[in-house]
C-alpha cells in the first residue's frame, strides 16, 4: 500500500521537516503541495515536479477520497481546525508540533481522532537527533550511572527581531519560542526521565519590539528525581552546550546543533549515504574527573518518523509519536506560560 499524502503549508516546516522526508518513504507518495503563496508555489514546483500545488486546503478536503494523509505544516494556531477538518474528511493527521495552541485543543484533536478510529500524530522529529540518541544509548548502557541533573540548550544569538510568523504572532496565538523550541525541550526530557511533579519557569519577551517570548528557561522536576534545566533563547551571543548529563558515574557533554537540519539547508537529501553522520571533531565527550573521552554520535533518523507513519497506516502499527504524548508536553508548556 502506498498512501498519498497532502501537505498543507510550504514554509520552512513543511519544505525542509516534512517534503523531503515524505517523498523519500517508501509507502508514502507527496500528491498535494496547499499553499497560498506565490513565491513559494514556485519552489514547490521547482523542488517536487509533478506533484500538485494548490492554493487552498479547501481543495484538499474535495479530492480527500484520493488521499489518505494530510500533513499540517501551517502556523500553531491553524493546527486544531485544519487538523479536525481533514479528520472529518476520513484523512489521518500529522501535525507538525506543537500539536496545537494548548492542551485542551491537543485533547479535542485526539478525542476526535479516536472517534473515527484515524491516526494522528505528531512531528516530534527531535526524538531522532543523533545527540539525543546518544544521550538515550549512554542510559541504556548505564555509562553515566544514576542521571540527577539533565541541561538541555537552543542557544541563538539574533539580537534584532525578525519578520517571521513566529516572532510577529503573540504568544496567546501560538507565536514564541516556549511553543516552537521549549515543545522539544520538554518532549526530549520526558521521554528520557519520565513524567514531571514540579515546575518552574520563566517565559521573557526580552528584545525591543518582542511581541512573543524569545528567551525561556523551564526547571522541572521529574518523579523519578531527575531535574532537568531547559533553555530557549535567541540572545545567547555565547551559546552553551546543547547537552550537559551529570550522572553518579560520569558526565556528557555536547556542543552544537543535530547535523541533519544543517544537511538539508545546503540541499542534502535524506536518501543520500551518511545523511545524518556527525564528523568526528563534533562528538561529545565523556567526562570523569580530568579523564575525558569522545562519543561517537549516534546518526540522525528523521527518516524514522514518516517510516513510523507508513507502518501506522500501512499495518495499524502505533504512531512514531502517541498523540498523548503531545498533550502531555502541552500541559507542561501551559503550566510554564502560567507561571512565567
Amino acid at each position: 500500500m502506498t498512501a498519498n499524502v497532502a501537505l498543507l503549508g510550504y514554509g520552512l516546516a513543511g519544505s525542509m521537516f516534512h517534503a523531503p522526508f515524505i517523498s523519500t518513504t517508501q509507502g508514502l507518495r507527496l500528491s498535494v503541495i496547499v499553499t497560498g503563496n506565490e513565491e513559494r508555489r514556485e519552489q514547490a514546483v521547482r523542488e517536487h515536479p509533478g506533484v500538485e500545488v494548490v492554493g487552498t486546503a479547501g481543495e484538499v478536503w474535495e479530492r480527500a477520497a484520493e488521499l489518505d494523509l494530510a500533513v499540517i505544516a501551517t502556523p500553531n494556531n491553524s493546527h486544531l481546525p485544519l487538523g479536525l477538518a481533514a479528520l472529518e474528511v476520513g484523512l489521518a493527521v500529522v501535525v507538525d508540533k506543537p500539536l496545537a495552541l494548548n492542551a485542551e485543543e491537543g485533547r479535542a484533536l485526539v478525542d476526535a481522532a479516536a472517534e473515527r478510529g484515524l491516526m494522528v500524530t505528531a512531528l516530534q522529529n527531535r526524538r531522532w537527533d543523533g545527540d539525543f540518541l546518544t544521550v538515550r544509548k549512554l542510559l541504556d548502557t548505564g555509562e553515566l550511572g544514576r542521571v540527577h541533573r539533565f541541561e538541555s540548550r537552543f542557544d541563538r544569538w539574533r539580537p534584532e527581531t525578525g519578520d517571521g510568523w513566529r516572532e510577529r504572532t503573540p504568544a496567546a496565538k501560538g507565536g514564541g519560542l516556549l511553543l516552537d523550541l521549549g515543545s522539544h525541550l520538554v518532549d526530549q526530557a520526558v521521554q528520557l526521565f519520565g513524567p514531571v511533579s514540579k515546575l518552574y519557569a520563566e517565559v521573557d519577551a526580552r528584545r525591543e519590539g518582542a511581541v512573543a517570548d524569545d528567551d525561556v528557561f523551564l526547571a522541572l522536576e521529574h518523579e523519578s528525581g531527575v531535574y532537568s534545566h531547559l533553555w530557549a533563547s535567541v540572545l545567547a551571543a555565547d551559546p552553551g552546550p546543547r547537552f550537559r548529563v551529570l550522572g553518579d558515574r560520569a558526565a556528557y557533554v555536547k556542543h552544537g546543533l543535530d547535523v541533519q537540519e544543517e544537511a538539508l539547508r545546503a540541499g542534502r537529501s535524506p536518501a543520500e549515504p551518511g545523511f545524518g553522520e556527525e564528523p568526528q571533531e563534533r562528538w561529545g565527550r565523556l567526562v570523569t574527573g580530568e579523564d575525558r573521552r569522545e562519543v561517537p554520535t549516534e546518526p540522525g533518523s528523521y527518516s524514522s518518523f514518516y517510516a513510523g507513519v507508513a507502518a501506522s497506516l500501512r499495518d495499524g502499527a502505533p504512531p512514531p509519536v502517541d498523540p498523548r504524548d503531545a498533550v502531555a508536553v502541552l500541559e507542561i508548556l501551559d503550566e510554564a506560560r502560567a507561571a512565567g
